[in-house]
């Protein structure tokens, strides 16, 4: 179990570190979602069972994930400037394929609810107006390591934000950093503090609090929306993650510098199939790890 929960978080940053797709989508194709949102719901629970239960989980799930962030900081980033198309190409496929998988796993909440529909209209819109409000790559340039309180302020609450979208499957906190001016300073930041440049730490110690404080509050939300309104809130999400194709295809203008939208002409056919495989993989893991799970 160590194994899968390191092999979820290692998928979900790789998803986190690029703008455009959401690790929330892949904790929801892997089939440990409300696991998730439960956990972090619970981190701070009174129970001291489900405290330690939910830590022990999120413990697992984030040493995956840091240590796919780090190598995504290191590497994936120089690969997503210099293959734009080839990887945007792999999400959309990666997007397209889980959609239908989505409504299959929930289709109790889909049939015969069709008037939620406007709901999906709604998250469309969210995501393609976050999208128009992308600024292009030379806007980005903010110095991490001048640190003032309002640098603070503006790093605490734009964390929050992101950790917020993060963990909503089809809206992406690293397109809400590129919003704020502040995708390019974090993930540079963090490298320095990599390669031992302590200055960028204040800096990191800001953003940081303020992904804790949006995980324990927004979450919370999250959490009532699922238990309450869940075909409600089935329905944004496919609408987001309809709307996060166009902020893929998007994508490439937030690049420093520019470069054209996805066109016909620069959208990869084998890596949006390869997007597919991928999908196809997770859901093929995670019918065997249910499986497996029922004959114990």
């Amino acid at each position: 179990m160590i194994i899968l929960r390191f092999i979820q978080g290692f998928c979900m940053a790789l998803a986190d570190s690029v703008p455009g797709v959401s690790g929330g989508t892949v904790a929801f194709l892997m089939g440990f979602y409300d696991d998730f949102i439960t956990s972090l719901n619970n981190i701070f629970s009174r129970d001291k069972e489900k405290r330690k239960s939910s830590w022990m989980f999120l413990l697992k799930i984030g040493i995956g994930w840091i240590l796919a962030m780090i190598l995504a900081v290191l590497i994936l980033e120089r690969v997503f400037h210099t293959h734009i198309y080839a990887v945007s190409s792999l999400f959309i496929g990666f997007i397209v394929f889980a959609i239908p998988v989505v409504i299959y796993e929930e289709k109790q909440q889909f049939k015969g609810k069709y008037w939620n529909s406007v709901f999906a209209l709604a998250g469309i819109a969210l995501v393609v107006g976050i999208s128009f409000l992308t600024p292009s790559g030379s806007e980005t340039a903010i110095d991490a390591s001048s640190l003032d309180v309002l640098m603070c302020i503006r790093l605490f609450v734009s964390a929050a934000m992101a950790i917020s979208a993060m963990v909503l499957p089809g809206i992406s906190g690293s397109t809400l950093l590129l919003i704020f001016g502040l995708y390019v300073p974090v993930i540079s930041a963090i490298k320095e503090v990599l390669h031992f440049n302590l200055e960028y730490v204040p800096a990191l110690a800001c953003f940081g609090l303020g992904v804790i404080f949006g995980a324990v509050v927004i979450v919370k939300l999250i959490k009532l929306v699922l238990e309450k309104f869940r075909s409600q809130t089935m329905y944004f999400i496919i609408g987001l993650m309809i709307g996060s194709i166009w902020s893929i295809i998007q994508g490439p203008l937030t690049l420093d510098p520019p470069q054209a939208a996805i066109s016909l002409s620069s959208f990869n056919v084998l890596f949006f199939i390869i997007g597919g495989v991928v999908v196809g993989a997770m859901q093929f893991y995670k019918v065997y790890a249910e499986k497996k799970a029922m004959k114990k």
